[in-house]
């Protein structure tokens, strides 16, 4: 009888555990949002790991830091594996993910061109697996854009070549740049790889004249790896809408990483940074839950 009881409690006692934790769950669920995080370069500390540390004191929930837009050896500076520790050791002792990186080399070594872009690519997935992040951006802008049809072919072509080390390390390769979602998609296809994504920045597609809340909406969760937020001065006070910004970014399902790439118009870094946070926190805060 008493071995009976004691199963039946044990039972009730699971069950109820399952139903707590369901319930727990679910709140999580509905209320998880988009998670803040700043971008080491904005900070004025690109590839130092002091960067975490700025990054906790203003109230950033994450960062994303730079893999070093100058190689130093001949390989990526944040492929080294003792600033690899130290960025692991810093982020520990700040209590500071690093939610993304970015091969910004590609600013030098343009990847829809350059030969060894390609090895600056294979190199930045290891790095960013090694520093313990899921995401890495790929910039093209200025010399390196991607504007002809053949360009695009090219580097959808090379990204299919590089996505199975990708997939192999769970990285996401996140393409940032001024082309169309249409076009973007066109080149995630091409590559048939789920390794390949896009990093979408509010202010770059704004300033190149897409509908960026019909196109968050249109990309949906599945294609968008990360989001910048930015506009042209302070969030709020320029042409982003960002009340629309989060309302589609809700309707597209994603529940990610959004960091601010933001310039610092006083030239008051930590302070502007802080104005800026408190914003788009209180847009997030005021936007109807799931």
């Amino acid at each position: 009888m008493e071995q009976a009881l004691s199963r039946r409690r044990l039972l009730h006692l699971s069950a109820a555990a399952a139903a707590t934790s369901a319930s727990r769950t679910l709140l999580f669920a509905r209320g998880r949002g988009i998670r803040v995080g700043v971008t080491d370069w904005n900070l004025r500390l690109a590839s130092r790991p002091e960067a975490l540390g700025l990054a906790k004191r203003i109230g950033f929930a994450g960062i994303q830091v730079s893999l070093g837009r100058q190689p130093s050896r001949g390989k990526l500076l944040l492929a080294d594996s003792k600033m690899q520790l130290l960025y692991q050791a810093e982020s520990m002792k700040t209590e500071m993910p690093i939610n993304a990186t970015c091969l910004d080399i590609l600013h030098v070594n343009f990847l829809k061109s350059d030969k060894v872009a390609l090895q600056w690519v294979a190199e930045g997935i290891e790095a960013t697996k090694g520093l313990e992040a899921q995401v890495m951006l790929l910039p093209f802008f200025n010399q390196g854009a991607i504007e002809t049809q053949a360009e695009k072919e090219y580097v959808a072509d090379a990204l299919r070549e590089l996505a199975p080390t990708a997939e192999k390390a769970k990285v996401i390769l996140a393409l940032e740049n001024t082309l169309s979602a249409a076009d973007n998609a066109w080149i995630l296809d091409r590559t048939k790889s789920k390794a390949v994504q896009v990093y979408y920045d509010t202010y770059n597609s704004q300033k190149a004249g897409y509908d960026i809340y019909k196109e968050i909406r249109w990309l949906t969760a599945k294609r968008i790896a990360q989001v910048h937020f930015k506009d042209k001065g302070y969030l709020g006070e320029g042409e982003v809408d960002f009340n629309r910004v989060v309302r589609s970014l809700a309707d597209a399902d994603y529940k990610g990483w959004a960091n601010l790439e933001t310039p610092s118009p006083s030239g008051a870094i930590e302070a502007d940074m802080r104005r800026n946070l408190i914003f788009i926190k209180g847009v997030i805060d005021r936007a109807p839950k799931a």
